[in-house]
């Protein structure tokens, strides 16, 4: 067969993480086979799950944090027992009238250089300090003082950073990286923000493991579920705060319900904006799914940080969503609900558009789309086939490679191509701090952008060009740019690539310029 390099990056940049660099022989193996290449990882799901020593569960994690933070209170409350009296200052014994506000800037400085006259001493002689050497110098700067020793991690820290390795190294060591883009498009899809709090930071990368990884290959309706009853989606969107308000809960506490949950279900999970759902169907399903919560520090309804059905904050009785009735059934109401809407029409083709723009581009081909619609219908929502079904479409590679890789992906198929595994997180999340895009931590519940619009801006690409020239500087004395360019493109690489690779002042320069080609960029 002969081998297709043009293809070989279509398999590699559109659906993975670029080719590794090294002796991984990425391009030529993707080259005899680009589509066989790709759908490689789709026959082995057990490649999705992550599993690494000192990666924990979510509940014991929910009871690390909740020892973490007891321990934080014990020791203020100590300290504060602990402080002296405060005493009040002696008084002055001469004052100097302060800085008047509202000053201009010439009256300020006036006033200043009035009080220092009146500071300096009545004659020109200098002061005996100035005459003795080896006095001490009142207005001599002072040594510069030692920095403070950095202070341990905590345990919510020590858990994110171990994750987002186990999570980089997954990427960077990945034969073609299809799976673990699906992952990254999922979580995104289905994403909290590890801002939102203590519980939401330590839980970011098991919420991903447990609620995403094990059905990416599966059900849309089994992810739906897992995600939706996960307590890392649950506090993020605050529905144990909310109780129905005929319950004994709500009654008793006088509040009612939070539609945070319920609302982003249905416009940014399932049904999409303009799904055929109202604000009715909202509320009905905020009420269906009160009770829905993670169990607190006391463990009173189960284990500190597990998923629990609180009966006593259920909103009784049936409820009318989308047009059909759903018996009052506790917990089952809520999760036969859900499976409605993972089959519902405007679902699928929500999902069907969102998932071939990531992929392919910001306006997908409208055959595509409606492909992937009817292999999700038919399928009942199977993902495993619905990946299948982009890798097997003529549009997927015939499209040409011009959406622009976020952060993450740019970062993930720089270190691939360098064939450094990172060791320690830190750089990797420190540059995605940089360039707008933290991990697992989007300014909202719509997850971060998926168009080249809103990566390639002229500050975003800025900023890429820097943390280029700094890995230019710190490993281009080693390296053969060109060598990189054969691994990444071979002969896919354009003209204008190659020469200005060729003609830089220095290998620093060519492998800065290299990481911000198209063929590093564009996916």
């Amino acid at each position: 067969m002969a081998r297709d390099s043009q293809a070989a990056l279509v398999a590699l940049n559109r659906f993975g993480f670029g080719a590794r660099g090294g002796a991984s022989g990425d391009l030529i193996n993707a080259a005899s086979d680009p589509r066989g290449f790709v759908k490689a990882e789709l026959v082995r799901a057990s490649g999705v799950l992550l599993e690494a020593p000192g990666l924990q569960s979510t509940q014991q994690l929910g009871q690390a944090v909740f020892a973490y933070q007891d321990q934080v209170r014990q020791a203020r409350e100590a300290a504060k027992a602990a402080a002296p009296a405060e005493t009040p200052p002696p008084a002055p014994t001469e004052q100097k009238p302060g800085l008047r506000r509202n000053l201009s800037l010439n009256a300020a400085a006036t006033e200043v250089a009035g009080q220092m006259t009146e500071a300096k001493p009545a004659d020109n002689k200098p002061a005996d300090n100035a005459a003795r050497p080896d006095a001490m110098q009142p207005n001599a700067a002072a040594p510069p003082a030692a920095k403070p020793a950095p202070q341990p991690l905590n345990v919510i820290q020590k858990t994110f950073r171990s994750e987002a390795l186990a999570r980089l190294q997954r990427a960077t060591l990945a034969t073609c990286g299809f799976t673990e883009r699906l992952v990254a498009f999922w979580s995104n899809h289905f994403c909290i923000s590890a801002t939102k709090g203590e519980l939401a930071r330590i839980w970011a990368g098991a919420f991903e493991r447990e609620a995403i990884r094990p059905h990416v290959l599966g059900r849309f309706a089994d992810m739906l579920k897992a995600v939706e009853q996960h307590p890392a989606m649950l506090f993020f969107l605050d529905n144990q705060q909310s109780l129905g308000p005929d319950s004994r809960a709500g009654q008793n506490r006088k509040r009612g319900l939070n539609e945070n949950l319920a609302r982003e279900i249905m416009e940014l999970h399932t049904l999409g904006v303009g799904g055929g759902y109202t604000q009715e169907d909202v509320t009905s399903l905020a009420r269906i799914i009160t009770g829905w919560t993670f169990a607190g520090r006391q463990g009173q309804l189960g284990t500190p940080g597990s998923f629990v059905f609180n009966a006593n904050a259920h909103q009784p009785g049936a409820q009318m969503l989308l047009g059909k009735s759903y018996e009052a059934a506790g917990l089952v109401q809520g999760e036969a609900a859900l499976a409605d809407i993972a089959r519902h029409s405007s679902t699928a083709n929500f999902i069907a558009t969102k998932f071939a723009r990531h992929f392919v581009a910001d306006d997908p081909p409208p055959r595509l789309v409606a492909r992937l619609r009817e292999i999700f219908v038919k399928t009942d929502g199977d993902l495993k086939a619905l990946a299948a079904a982009l890798v097997d479409s003529d549009e997927a590679w015939k499209a040409p490679l011009t959406k622009m890789r976020s952060p993450y992906d740019f970062l993930v198929a720089s270190g691939r191509l360098l064939a450094r595994v990172p060791e320690d997180p830190g750089a990797y999340l420190n540059n995605l701090n940089l360039l707008g895009q933290p991990l697992w931590s989007p300014a909202g519940p719509n997850g971060f952008p998926d168009t080249s619009a809103a990566w390639a801006a002229p500050e975003g690409m800025k900023l890429r060009l820097d943390i280029a020239a700094q890995m230019g500087a710190r490993l281009g004395p080693n390296i053969d740019p060109l060598d990189l360019l054969e691994f990444a493109a071979a002969d896919a690489a354009s003209i204008e690539t190659r020469r200005t690779i060729e003609r830089a002042e220095s290998r620093q320069q060519a492998l800065a310029l290299l990481l911000m080609s198209p063929e590093m960029q564009r996916r």
